[in-house]
């Protein structure tokens, strides 16, 4: 059996919890995986904490929380303050070099990707971040393929804005293979 539990997190307006619905789509409906997606945030709807969980798994999936992620992703210094801590030994922890710094080491292989700088000096827009993070995501895991997740673009993206998210996909698939983990 095959599980992988996944936290996104950020602040609210980033784009977290729709790239763990993207991400939960992808799997389900292109890559044949049971998946499960839930989100909390904080009062404030942008600018306040904001979660997702995401399991993908090969069988069912009775519980929709995660409490010790294989892979945590941390857009804000917030989110990775309150969740560093928790991921799996061993794990793989994705941060942006923009909007976090690193403090404690966790127990996991560690990118700290210049995802949000990448997408403002490629695109000049930062709305694609959240996309751009799927693309880094993809390359370091494989738990879905690229074209998979350009499917799911091509469904839920307004037309004339599907460009601009596929080359912040893509973007996010170069930084990826080309990242080194984070040395200690």
């Amino acid at each position: 059996m095959s599980r992988h539990r996944l936290i996104f997190a950020g602040a609210g307006g980033q784009g977290v919890i729709t790239a763990a619905i993207i991400l939960a789509e992808t799997a389900v409906h292109f890559e044949g995986q049971n998946a499960v997606q839930s989100q909390s945030y904080g009062a404030a709807a942008r600018g306040g904490i904001s979660r997702s969980d995401v399991i993908l798994s090969d069988a069912p999936i009775h519980f929709p929380k995660v409490t010790q992620p294989n892979t945590l992703i941390c857009l804000t210094q917030e989110a990775y303050n309150s969740f560093n801590t928790i991921i799996r030994p061993g794990g793989l922890l994705i941060a942006d070099t923009h909007h976090v710094t690193l403090q404690t080491r966790a127990e996991a292989r560690i990118f700290h990707l210049p995802l949000y700088d990448t997408v403002v000096q490629e695109i000049g827009n930062p709305v694609v971040f959240n996309i751009c993070l799927l693309g880094a995501l993809q390359a370091l895991t494989g738990l879905v393929r690229l074209d998979s997740l350009q499917q799911t673009l091509a469904q839920r993206v307004p037309s004339r804005y599907l460009e601009m998210n596929e080359k912040a996909l893509q973007l996010g698939a170069q930084l990826g293979e080309q990242a080194e983990v984070q040395k200690p």
